[in-house]
């Protein structure tokens, strides 16, 4: 059998042409939009128009979109952080910096991520502080990231998050990533090409197994080593998504609103241990889309 599906979803084309348009990207993208916007407004409706908003940026922006996720993460918590501002000036006595991050629109990490965040608080926060915490606390996002979004350094934005807990009581988060955080970081460092952060989430020795029936859709059969691991992975997930295997995180290859192969993850110490890319039906047939670290039913 020809391994022509999973080859269309490392490159994310097929014949030259784009395997989605910027419509279904967006739609992949809206609930995680929707749901930072919701956490840092603590307003669904608005969040909504923030959402909309950010849609109609990207319809009028005449510069070359690298990454769509990004820069619609990007857009999306700068209008948040607009709306925040203008509700609520910032403090006369903020953080300063002599270093500016460059545009961040290829730095934002798309994790899939939500969190606890004790959002019936936020208001004492100033509209950085608030975006600080929201991000790291309660979606994961490092300072590097959130300090491009809030145009600052990664040290001062690791103050204002700081500041923020003081405020509202809450304890420093864990400096490590949840088995959760570590895949969706995986997955998106896959699609941004982010070879660097490919390599910081992989165990030295991480392997690729694949059963039968995912090695007959094209999969590799096995692959050894951290380095060859990640070289795979590099600029593919084009049409993954993030679902469940049993109750752990996982993700799948999607094709045509259809699983096909499950990327079964062993996470330990913090980064990916293992592996398993499943297309056995029966595997198939179980596996329930993400949308947040714990599964419900």
């Amino acid at each position: 059998m020809e391994p022509w599906p999973f080859v269309y979803w490392v490159t994310g084309q097929t014949g030259g042409v784009d395997f989605v348009d910027d419509t279904q990207l967006f739609e992949v993208e809206r609930p995680r939009l929707l749901r930072i916007a919701t956490r840092v407004l603590n307003d669904p409706v608005e969040a909504e128009d923030v959402v909309q908003a950010s849609w109609v940026r990207l319809q009028n922006t005449d510069s070359d979109v690298q990454s769509m996720p990004a820069w619609l993460t990007t857009v999306t918590t700068r209008i948040c952080l607009d709306r925040l501002r203008s509700r609520t000036p910032e403090p006369v006595a903020e953080i300063t910096t002599e270093q500016v991050v460059p545009d961040p629109a290829e730095d934002v990490a798309l994790a899939e991520t939500v969190g606890v965040a004790l959002q019936v608080v936020l208001d004492r926060l100033s509209p950085s502080e608030r975006v600080a915490f929201v991000l790291h606390d309660s979606f994961g996002f490092d300072f590097a990231t959130i300090a491009a979004v809030l145009d600052t350094t990664p040290v001062a934005a690791r103050k204002l998050a700081s500041r923020a807990r003081s405020k509202i009581g809450q304890p420093a988060a864990e400096d490590h990533l949840a088995d959760w955080e570590v895949v969706d970081a995986f997955m998106t460092a896959a699609r941004e090409g982010d070879f660097d952060k490919l390599l910081h989430l992989l165990a030295p020795q991480a392997t690729v197994a694949a059963d039968p029936a995912a090695v007959l859709l094209g999969t590799p059969e096995q692959i050894h080593g951290r380095h060859d691991v990640a070289a795979f992975f590099n600029g593919s997930a084009h049409a993954a998504l993030s679902v469940f295997a049993g109750d752990r995180p996982a993700a799948a290859w999607y094709d045509r609103g259809k699983a096909k192969v499950l990327f079964d993850f062993i996470v330990a110490d913090g980064v990916v241990q293992r592996i398993t890319f499943r297309a056995e039906p029966e595997v198939i047939a179980r596996v329930v889309r993400r949308r947040g670290p714990a599964r419900r039913n």
